[in-house]
């Protein structure tokens, strides 16, 4: 099943609009989204090794929009989105990375480029507290291109021996991711 997925982001990576709709799940992801762009970015590396640098540069500009975009929801229309994170589970997580700005500053927003926790919940916690723009933008562009520039290298340097590898064990890795985030989930709620 998931075999079948990751052929179907590979031909997706080809599309002559493939660019634009990594650079529209880029921005979504930082602001609302819950799928992280890797998803598509690693496929597109691979597909387009001579392309991966310029690739990672455009994923991590459309995530540092779309983490402006959430900065201004946190920022003006708090009120509004509330219940909504509420609603997806979301709100004690936010609660905890808005205690994190409170004690860590810059550096947590820099560190929450690698973390599995939704980046879309620091960007509007960065709004919430009025973090500093420019800090913001810095961290932002740090952290989120450290995570992106490092996935294009490991595609770009592993090649068509990352390919094989991905292919040969893509449906056991993607149990496993899957069984790792469920056992987070589950240790975290409880």
């Amino acid at each position: 099943m998931l075999s079948s997925l990751y052929d179907r982001a590979l031909t997706w990576s080809r599309h002559r609009h493939g660019k634009w709709f990594l650079v529209g799940l880029s921005f979504a992801e930082s602001s609302f989204f819950p799928i992280p762009p890797d998803v598509m970015l690693a496929p597109m590396c691979l597909a387009q090794r001579q392309r991966a640098w310029m690739l990672a540069s455009i994923t991590t500009l459309a995530s540092v929009l779309g983490g402006v975009a959430g900065y201004a929801i946190g920022y003006f229309a708090f009120e509004l989105i509330e219940p909504y994170l509420s609603a997806m589970g979301y709100l004690d997580r936010f609660t905890q990375v808005r205690g994190w700005f409170g004690e860590f500053g810059f550096w947590i927003l820099f560190i929450a480029g690698f973390t599995p926790i939704p980046y879309k919940l620091f960007t509007i916690s960065a709004g919430v507290v009025s973090m500093h723009l420019l800090p913001f933008v810095l961290a932002s562009i740090v952290g989120r291109g450290a995570r992106f520039f490092l996935v294009a290298a490991f595609i770009y340097w592993g090649g068509d021996k990352m390919d094989h590898m991905i292919r040969r064990h893509v449906d056991r890795l993607g149990w496993v991711v899957i069984l790792i985030a469920l056992a987070a989930y589950i240790v975290y709620k409880l």
